[in-house]
């Protein structure tokens, strides 16, 4: 994975052999394509380059500083939205894909970046993003009427983005103390009156026997999701999932040309408990198994994460933004499968006519009951 494409080769192939002018990545395809004269260019790929697998992720941080590239693509600030944006060494301005604020390299700050392992080539070009966009607005309910109308006529303006994503394996043992409960029944005897005579009845009750448990559970855990961009809500960037993690290939830079990338805003040390964050809920119900019974507590628990593995990856999107009523809400497009998260504004008409209709019912079903 340390193999890095040299750039002077890579800015070749980005040439178009008929006019000269940049070759851009072709989404569903592994071609580069000219735009002007149609040239095309297929990226080739070695044999293993498919090959996906997870580095160790202590040499990985320790490296870090080592591993930095310079020589093809700069990291620069946004001064809107704080977002890392990568541009190409030719490139010296630009917009932000996230906030549009204008992008400025400065060529004495300019920070170099790390070069991820794999990348998620896109898959959905930008019309079918548009389309999946018009089809999200159509199943929303509570949203204005003219919605659709005023969103489509700005979604031409999809920008493609590259987002950094770390992903971890771990393993891990916890040792854990906590309770369990085992129901057990009752008979108990009680009075009750029917059709005015007082009868003597039985009815099983049930109780919890507690007793202490305690053990060690073992679980591992393969490609925990980290999204290591801030550009965006952590509810988008969660909700974007699943990914075609099929479809990784070994990174390079030809499969960015045409599109913006961002370089990582967590590092991976921070990743790496959110990640563990991940894993508590699995870890709690392989203790809750192993305690067994009719139900558990858990008291306490000490988890060792072992065998820490990482992979930095460049996972697809378009991004754009709609402006109704004057107000931004922002949408997001996953380029590989097309799962669309967004933000849309509430018809107040349309909620109001919701409760109304609400409350009438109720007030019939009331009628109805006081009537019968």
């Amino acid at each position: 994975m340390s193999e890095v494409v040299d750039p002077s080769a890579v800015n070749q192939s980005l040439s178009c052999g008929g006019c000269g002018a940049l070759l851009h990545f072709v989404p569903g395809t592994r071609n580069l394509q000219c735009q002007y004269c149609g040239e095309s260019n297929v990226i080739e790929s070695k044999a293993n380059d498919d090959l996906v697998v997870s580095l160790d992720y202590e040499k990985f941080v320790a490296g870090i500083d080592t591993s930095k590239q310079s020589d093809s693509l700069k990291a620069v600030s946004c001064p809107g939205c704080g977002s890392q944006t990568m541009l190409e060494v030719f490139v010296t301005s630009d917009k932000c894909p996230f906030c549009t604020s204008p992008l400025v390299l400065d060529l004495q700050g300019g920070k170099a970046y790390v070069q991820p392992h794999y990348v998620l080539p896109f898959e959905v070009t930008q019309q079918q993003g548009v389309d999946f966009f018009k089809k999200w607005l159509a199943g929303l309910w509570w949203t204005p009427n003219d919605l659709a109308k005023i969103a489509s006529n700005s979604s031409v303006a999809l920008k493609g983005v590259y987002l950094p994503h770390w992903t971890y394996d771990t393993d891990t043992t916890t040792i854990y103390t906590g309770q369990r409960g085992d129901y057990y029944y009752t008979t108990e005897t009680y009075t009750e009156t029917v059709n005015g005579r007082s009868e003597t009845r039985t009815r099983q009750v049930r109780h919890t026997r507690w007793s202490s448990a305690s053990g060690t559970v073992n679980c591992d855990f393969r490609d925990l999701v980290v999204p290591a961009s801030k550009s965006l809500p952590d509810k988008t960037l969660y909700n974007l999932t699943p990914w075609k993690f099929s479809s990784l290939v070994k990174f390079d830079e030809r499969y960015m040309s045409g599109f913006r990338s961002e370089t990582y805003q967590i590092d991976p040390q921070q990743g790496l408990q959110l990640a563990k964050q991940q894993t508590i809920d699995e870890i709690h119900s392989a203790i809750r198994s192993d305690i067994g019974g009719d139900e558990q507590q858990i008291d306490d628990t000490n988890t060792d994460y072992e065998n820490n593995a990482i992979k930095y990856l460049m996972l697809p999107v378009w991004v754009s933004a709609y402006k109704y009523n004057a107000k931004i809400y922002q949408f997001t497009v996953n380029a590989s499968t097309g799962e669309v998260i967004g933000e849309r504004p509430l018809s107040a008409w349309k909620i109001t006519l919701a409760v109304l209709f609400g409350l009438i019912v109720l007030a019939i079903a009331f009628l109805y009951l006081q009537n019968h």
